[in-house]
């Protein structure tokens, strides 16, 4: 590339860019609403869990207080809980489940978890001292209906108004999507298990 084409690249790469700035700039200033919001992340690719525990530890370098409720895993510890009860006085840490729906086989019982997951998770979404909830796999025991859906939505509106709540799981009921305030729906491209390669520490557990 010449001196010259380097040149007008530069110089309609700098306009676009400041296109682009007044057009954020101006988003920016046009949202002023400031609340507790309600994040889900849903679909069939990796990563859901752990975003919602990346925002968790982002919460805790702010300095807020957070909650954790896991509604199916608990048949093993992962890294996310071992090293977060590193930290009990910022982050209180719930494994409600007993693993995944197709190791426990027994829907009485996993009804019965999910039921006393929900009035844990009740709890923290009653205690206007907590800035962040995560509910880890909630979306997938409204999937088998373990809980109702209608109660589940009605305890999240009636959080403390600066409360955030981070929803995981695949398969997010139509009404907490509504009711949510930002949704990413997580798409697999590939996936080393489909390789035959076992889930590693640092990486699934």
């Amino acid at each position: 590339m010449s001196t010259q084409d380097s040149d007008a690249l530069n110089q309609r790469h700098a306009a676009r860019m400041q296109r682009k700035k007044e057009v954020v700039d101006a988003k920016i200033a046009a949202a002023t609403d400031e609340r507790g919001v309600i994040v889900i992340t849903t679909g069939n690719g990796k990563g859901k869990s752990s975003s919602g525990f990346g925002m968790v530890i982002r919460a805790m370098g702010h300095g807020m207080q957070t909650g954790v409720v896991q509604f199916v895993k608990g048949a093993f510890a992962t890294g996310e809980e071992l090293f977060l009860r590193q930290f009990a006085a910022q982050c209180r840490f719930h494994v409600m489940g007993e693993g995944y729906t197709w190791e426990t086989q027994d829907r009485t019982r996993d009804i019965e978890k999910a039921a006393a997951a929900w009035d844990v998770a009740r709890t923290l979404l009653s205690d206007s001292a907590i800035g962040l909830v995560l509910l880890d796999e909630l979306n997938i025991a409204l999937k088998y209906r373990y809980l109702d859906v209608a109660q589940v939505v009605a305890d999240l509106q009636a959080r403390p108004p600066m409360q955030h709540v981070v929803i995981t799981g695949r398969g997010a009921p139509q009404e907490l999507i509504d009711v949510a305030d930002t949704v990413t729906d997580m798409a697999v491209v590939k996936h080393a298990f489909q390789q035959g390669i076992k889930a590693q520490r640092g990486v699934e557990l």
